[in-house]
């Protein structure tokens, strides 16, 4: 034994986890062009799939004060991934709509207060 994990490839994350005749089918990601229906975060349902998203303690602080504010002056009882589905949904939405111009764009270019490229680098 060597000591190191075992870490699963792309094929075997890419994959779904059943299907109607129970065999395990590789499943292929898409992007579509436009979304037919205003885009929503998931909400309340067993997801398919994961990715880790490392935060400062100051984002994770302001998800959580959001999350209280929700439930103390909305009546909104939900969790945080719950409110990071939600939000990624705005941001994909107004991307969709208004590309160059949208919001993510401009702070990735550091044009809208944010450092340029903030959270642009993968670990």
């Amino acid at each position: 034994m060597s000591g190191r994990a075992s870490v699963p490839g792309a094929s075997e994350l890419l994959r779904r986890t059943a299907s109607s005749d129970g065999a395990g089918e590789r499943t292929h990601v898409a992007m579509p062009t436009r979304p037919s229906a205003p885009r929503r975060g998931s909400g309340r349902q067993k997801h398919d799939a994961k990715i880790t998203v490392y935060v400062s303690g100051d984002e994770l602080l302001a998800l959580e004060h959001a999350r209280l504010a929700l439930r103390g002056s909305h009546g909104l009882v939900v969790d945080r991934g719950r409110v990071v589905r939600e939000a990624v949904a705005v941001v994909l939405a107004d991307f969709e709509e208004h590309g160059d111009d949208s919001v993510l764009v401009r702070r990735l270019r550091g044009d809208d207060g944010a450092e340029p490229g903030e959270g642009a680098t993968n670990r």
